[in-house]
């Protein structure tokens, strides 16, 4: 018979951090629910609640919006996160 496996409990990493409101303009806050090529990470991997993931989501979009993130990234060079060096 397999074994379970065990994995550590996920969390909340902005209840951890004990934020309130997620700001578009704060990019060190959305980069956590990104991933390397701009996309909005789902809940199941981060473990963010739904009350952030929809704070989250919503500042994303606004982000991109402002130009602050870009909407799609350049797959043939992805060396870094998709917001690294975009606000240059």
């Amino acid at each position: 018979m397999a074994e379970k496996r065990k994995f550590a409990k996920k969390y909340c990493k902005y209840s951890a951090m004990k934020v309130e409101n997620i700001d578009y303009k704060n990019l060190d806050l959305l980069k956590i629910s990104m991933s390397e090529r701009g996309k909005i990470m789902p809940r199941r991997l981060t473990g963010t609640s739904k009350r952030h993931q929809e704070q989250v989501e919503i500042a994303i979009k606004r982000a991109r919006h402002m130009a602050l993130v870009p909407y799609i990234v350049n797959t043939t060079n992805v060396v870094g996160p998709a917001y690294a060096n975009y606000n240059k």
